[in-house]
């Protein structure tokens, strides 16, 4: 057996015989997942009221890391730049839908992954020129505590980016049920044409949902950015994880996004011991395959038993 399988062996048996190890794998992944999570919300709402899939997602995610990052290297602590963070992106989602996003709405999704597609380039671009291409971190200074003897070590801005993911994700939850927003928000999501009749104004609605989502990964950005590294060019491994998060959850449940987004962090970074950190992301995008051909076959057997 080749060397590097020899150390995939034993990497799998390290993870049986240290549940330190599996312990500490699972507790960060599901840290990260929330992230995910978050990001998915987002792309649902557009998704679902909209019919949009939203490639720019993840460089809206990595602008709001951008956003923490400008903050700590002036002196603010990055945390603070969590709500500034989903501001700017708010206004530059009100934007985008003004001048680009309102001409495909209505529009068939393969347009959409071309707009949107193209707004990722020119944002890869412009954050590569401002920012510079260096990975880059905003580190909060928090520090860690250790579990169980030691054996396991927590990161504290980890655990506060979990806690504030779920808290923005239950605040999303309330807007939409409570809010006079948030009820048209469901209304145009079930059916825009009767959202117009009863006097909805739609063309307000998806504009308001837009620039809600890039709130959202502007929050959730600004949150990776003082726990992990970021970089100009990694926003589209965030728009993957959340696309199949979507895919896998529905459109609509928000519980399914949560348990998803939690369950591929995990998984992800158990494959990243097991295959190595290099093959991480390439763990993501197969997996990504294998979700769409699963999920292909079992609507097409759904549509083979309604017949």
């Amino acid at each position: 057996m080749p060397r590097r399988g020899w150390r995939r062996m034993n990497n799998i048996e390290l993870l049986f015989s240290s549940p330190a190890i599996a312990g500490g794998l699972l507790i960060d992944g599901i840290l990260f997942g929330s992230i995910f999570a978050l990001i998915a919300y987002g792309l649902a709402l557009v998704w679902g009221v909209m019919n949009i899939i939203n490639v720019t997602q993840g460089e809206f995610v990595i602008l709001g890391g951008f956003a923490a990052v400008v903050m700590a290297d002036n002196g603010f602590h990055p945390l603070l730049a969590v709500p500034v963070a989903a501001l700017v992106l708010y206004v530059l989602g009100r934007l985008l839908y003004r001048t680009i996003i309102h001409r495909i709405v209505d529009r068939d999704l393969f347009t959409s992954l071309l707009a949107t597609f193209g707004i990722s380039i020119v944002l890869q671009q412009l954050m590569n020129i401002v920012f510079g291409g260096d990975p880059r971190n905003a580190d909060a200074g928090l520090g860690v505590w250790f579990a169980f003897d030691y054996s396991i070590v927590l990161s504290k801005v980890k655990l506060l980016a979990f806690v504030l993911a779920i808290v923005v994700g239950a605040a999303l939850v309330v807007f939409l049920k409570m809010s006079r927003l948030g009820q048209a928000i469901r209304a145009t999501a079930q059916n825009a044409r009767a959202a117009r009749v009863v006097g909805i104004d739609t063309n307000r609605v998806y504009e308001a949902t837009f620039a809600l989502n890039a709130a959202i990964c502007g929050a959730a950005g600004a949150l990776a950015a003082t726990a992990y590294t970021i970089h100009p060019y990694i926003g589209l491994p965030y728009t993957v994880r959340s696309f199949m998060i979507v895919i896998i959850a529905g459109l609509g449940n928000i519980g399914g996004v949560l348990a998803a987004g939690l369950g591929l962090g995990a998984a992800e970074y158990y494959a990243g011991f097991i295959l190595g950190a290099e093959f991480q992301i390439a763990f993501v995008f197969g997996l990504l395959v294998v979700v769409l051909l699963a999920r292909s076959w079992w609507l097409g057997r759904k549509r083979r038993y309604l017949k």
